[in-house]
This record gives C-alpha cells, sequence and structure tokens, in this order.
C-alpha cells in the first residue's frame, strides 16, 4: 500500500538508522528542501573539514595541537601508531583497574573493598562523568559522589554524605594540568578530610592526568594508587570517552565497550557525503537556518526523561564553549553562538512552556525521546494508560501545542538508555558542533573566553593578598580611596570594597563591625589582628 501524500511529506523530512533504532525529526522545524540544497557545497566543504580533522590536522592553531577525540571510539583512525597505542594501553588498563577494585583485589588500607567514587573535576571532567552516572547507573558497581567547584559549602555537604564510608571511598582527581584552581582546591580540603581521620590519602587516590603534570608528579611521589593519561588532543567537553568518563564508567559498573561501540556507529553515519543520510550534518543545518547563521534562536534542550535532565548542561559546555566566538577564522569579529538551556518534560509543562508558546519567539525545542520506558512491565494508572504511555502523549502534546504558534521543534529519538544509545547521542552532538563550526567559519576548539576568565580571577586574588598586606602595616584607619591609592589601583574602588565585605563575612581576618557596615558604607579599617 502506498503511503498518503501526508505520510510521504512526514518521511521525506526525517532521518532513521534501522541499526541503531535512532531518529531524527526535523518536520517541525519548517525547513524547505531548498533550503537544504542550497547548502549542499558548504555542507560538502563541512565534511571535508571534519575528514582533515579526523586524520590529524592542527585544528587549535592557538595552541598547535590536533583534536583526536574520534579516535578514542576507532583507535584505527589515529593519525600515527604511537597514538593509536596509547589509547589501546589506555582502555587496557582502565579495564584491569576497574576490574581489580570491583573483585577487591585492590583494596582500602583497613582491607575493605571500595563502596564508593569521590570524583574531583570540574567543567568536561565533571559534567562528563555525571552525566553517565545520572543516565546509566545501573546498582552493579561503586557509588559516585561529585567535587566541582570550590564552593566550601559544597565541598562539607558532600564529605558529610561520606563520613560513614570515607575508609571505603576511591578518590579520582581530574586535572589535565594539575594546576586547575578549583580541582586543587577541592583536592586539598578532601586530603585534610582524610588526615582528620587518620586515613592514608594516597592509598585512596587516582589521578586522571597530562604526563609530567604537577598532579601527575605528586601522585608518583605520594605512590597513589594509579594514574591514567590525559592527551593534549582532547579537550575538557570531548573528553568523557577517555580515562575522564570511561574510568567512572567502569568502576559503576557500566559497559564501556558499548558506550564506544554506540559511538563509533554514529560516527560513521555522520561521515556520509549525502546529506540526507548524514544525522549531524541534517542537525547543524537545521541549526543554521533556524538561526539564520547568527544563533538568533536559543536551543531548548527537553528531554523527557529523568535520567537526562543533566544533558542540558552538558550540551550547554560542548555548545556555549565550542561555538560561542567572537572572531571567525578569518579574524572577522561576529560574535558567534547559540545559547542553550533547558531541564526535562513534562516538568517544565508546568514551568516555562507558557512562556514558549506565548512569549517571546527567540527559541526553538529540541525535545528527546526515549522510547523504552522502564526496565520491566508497568501498571495501569487509569482504565487505558500507563505512567509512560502519559510521558509520550505530554511529549507529543507539547510539540503540538508549539506547533500551533508557529513554534519551531525537531525531535531526537532513541530506543532506550543504553550505554550503546547514550554513546550515540553524545557522539551525534559532538559531530553536530563540529560540522556547525565549519559552516560558520570558527574554530570549535580553543576557548580564550575561559581562559580570560582565568586570569582575571587571579587579578581579583591578588589585589586580596595585596591589600591584606597593606592592612597588616597600619596602626590607623584606612578609607577605600586611600587604600586604591595606596595600591595604585585607580578606578578599582568597588573592587576593593567587594573584597573587604567578603573578607570580613567569613572572619578571614578580624575587623570591628563598627568600622565596617556594608549597608552604609562605613569602610574605615583599623589595623588588623591575626
Amino acid at each position: 500500500m502506498e503511503k498518503s501524500s501526508s505520510l510521504q511529506k512526514y518521511f521525506s523530512t526525517i532521518f532513521s538508522d534501522k541499526a541503531s533504532g535512532f531518529f531524527l525529526d526535523l518536520n517541525n522545524c519548517d525547513i524547505a528542501e531548498e533550503e537544504l540544497n542550497d547548502l549542499e557545497s558548504t555542507f560538502q566543504a563541512a565534511l571535508s573539514a571534519m575528514e582533515a580533522l579526523e586524520t590529524g590536522s592542527i585544528a587549535n592553531p592557538d595552541e598547535d595541537r590536533q583534536v583526536g577525540h574520534y579516535w578514542l571510539r576507532n583507535p584505527d583512525l589515529a593519525p600515527n601508531p604511537f597514538i593509536k597505542t596509547q589509547i589501546v594501553e589506555a582502555l587496557t588498563a582502565i579495564n584491569d583497574f576497574s576490574n581489580d577494585i570491583l573483585n577487591g583485589n585492590i583494596l582500602s588500607p583497613d582491607h575493605s573493598i571500595f563502596t564508593d567514587i569521590l570524583l574531583i573535576g570540574i567543567g568536561g571532567s565533571a559534567l562528563g562523568p555525571q552525566l553517565i552516572a545520572d543516565t546509566l547507573e545501573n546498582n552493579a558497581g561503586l557509588k559516585i559522589h561529585f567535587l566541582d567547584n570550590t564552593d566550601p559549602d559544597g565541598i562539607d555537604r558532600t564529605l558529610l554524605r561520606l563520613s560513614e564510608s570515607l575508609f571505603q571511598t576511591l578518590v579520582i582527581v581530574i586535572s589535565k594540568s594539575g594546576g586547575t584552581a578549583e580541582t586543587r582546591n577541592a583536592m586539598l580540603e578532601v586530603q585534610q578530610v582524610f588526615t582528620t581521620h587518620n586515613l592514608d590519602f594516597s592509598k585512596h587516590a587516582v589521578a586522571i592526568t597530562g604526563v609530567e603534570s604537577q598532579l601527575f608528579q605528586q601522585a608518583l611521589n605520594e605512590d597513589w594508587l594509579s594514574t591514567f593519561p590525559m592527551w593534549d588532543w582532547v579537550g575538557g567537553r570531548t573528553s568523557v570517552m577517555s580515562a575522564v568518563g570511561l574510568l567512572p564508567a567502569a568502576l559503576m559498573g557500566v559497559d564501556i565497550d558499548s558506550f564506544l561501540s554506540g559511538a563509533r556507529a554514529m560516527d560513521e553515519l555522520t561521515r556520509s557525503k549525502n546529506m540526507g543520510d548524514n544525522p549531524a550534518a541534517l542537525l547543524a543545518l537545521a541549526w543554521l537556518i533556524i538561526g539564520k547563521g547568527r544563533g538568533d534562536k536559543d536551543m531548548v534542550i527537553l528531554p523527557y526523561k529523568d535520567r537526562m535532565q543533566l544533558f542540558s548542561r552538558y550540551l550547554q559546555q560542548l555548545i556555549m564553549e565550542s561555538l560561542g566566538k567572537s572572531h571567525d577564522i578569518d579574524g572577522n569579529l561576529v560574535n558567534q553562538g547559540i545559547a542553550v538551556y533547558g531541564n526535562k518534560g513534562s516538568t517544565d509543562q508546568h514551568a516555562y512552556m507558557q512562556q514558549l508558546r506565548d512569549g517571546v519567539d527567540n527559541f526553538f525545542v529540541t525535545f528527546i525521546e526515549v522510547l523504552r520506558d522502564r526496565i520491566g512491565d508497568s501498571i495501569l494508572v487509569d482504565s487505558s494508560n500507563n505512567s509512560g504511555d502519559y510521558l509520550f502523549g505530554f511529549l507529543r502534546g507539547t510539540e503540538a501545542a508549539l506547533s500551533q504558534n508557529n513554534r519551531k521543534s525537531l525531535t531526537i529519538t532513541i530506543p532506550d538508555l543504553s550505554p550503546q544509545s547514550v554513546g550515540a547521542l553524545i557522539a551525534l552532538y559532538e559531530r553536530a558542533v563540529g560540522f556547525y563550526a565549519s559552516l560558520i567559519n570558527i574554530n570549535a576548539y580553543h576557548q580564550p573566553g575561559v581562559e580570560a576568565g582565568k586570569k582575571a580571577a587571579g587579578n581579583v586574588l591578588n589585589i586580596k593578598n595585596r591589600i591584606l598586606d597593606i592592612l597588616t602595616t597600619v596602626d590607623h584607619c584606612l578609607t577605600i580611596e586611600e587604600i586604591a591609592e595606596l595600591l595604585n589601583l585607580p578606578g578599582k574602588e568597588n573592587l576593593i570594597y567587594q573584597i573587604l565585605r567578603h573578607h570580613a563575612a567569613n572572619h578571614s581576618m578580624a575587623i570591628e563591625g563598627s568600622f565596617f557596615d556594608p549597608l552604609t558604607l562605613k569602610i574605615g579599617l583599623p589595623q588588623i589582628s591575626h
């Protein structure tokens, strides 16, 4: 029987792969076939750029380095035998170490099995493992906890949860350079807690870092349990398929071989030179057309699955750090980027969906559908439907409600939340980001804005220390203006005030309240006592 004309139209704007059960539905994007056809030559150029990247061309001239996260799931693609051997050996080491931990061949110093992981990292070094934990944790391995900031209260809360099992906790510290401030600070706090509990931190600790980094040397000198590599050619936001993501995943009992194979299969699909058969290209081209090549529309990520709530945060870093650039490759000022936010369905139907349907039209929605509701059977919650039927209904209902008001959306469907499906979904977005960057002529693999923020933070701390040096040497009150003058920092009075307000609130130095009132700006300071 022939398909109806409406069904033919539907299938003309949907990509599907029978082997993986993956679908990409562009029906509600309002993209004309002619618009895609007009971008054929641009797509072919982006495809060539991707091929050059995979074969080892210098992708980041700023740092003179390659970008090779695609090699992680297919070492045969590595540009030379040395890199291939590094990848294979690291994967073997990850499997061996995780098996030894899970089988009890490696025990804590008091001969207890390890039951928990405390992972210390930031950015991609935490978000990747967090995403794996949320989507794939299965109670087959160790329980995982995270320190991904330099917030003292956050550190205390996490360590309090581990207070009864600290002696059975494996600590994984992740930092490519070993000098990342947030990670270093959290590690020092954790070391202090271990010391307080008379525990030998080194017999609980594992490092994932660059060879010869500060952290590598520390792990070597202190005889930590093990070290695993981070390579210059893997960026933080694409490191989830390196030891950064694979080691904690394996320790949690996740099938990392299936995770990698899912990504590898998606990579194969996205190498197709036929635009209609290339899901990453279709996704990137949809972003380009909807946002008019300038990111005019925000990307709202709505996975209809509780386990995928973190996916929008993961994509925030992957997409915004990769695409948010002031200049293109030719040096032209372009101020590119796509803003990403989201939570989960159907929760957001009770939150910001009202604005998405009826408010300012400055976005497009990506629905992510997982076909398998749960492992096992479901009860009926009314005479005909179970909870999963309702979730499906809310997804399609929300999709229809947005379409009625001409709000654009697209839908990605995966069969389940298996390691293979999650690996494929991550790979899809990595490839789409690479394609999109080529389409708009920017470098997706450097991050000068991030480095600028780190330098500015260091400057603030330097000023704070200079202020304290001055205050410890005077025996009279100083005003903010006088401090600024002594430091030769005209125009920085506000920052000096903010520094002193924070310091006083935390009792880092003795400041009489009558001399420091942040509400009335009475900010003369007496001599500091310690």
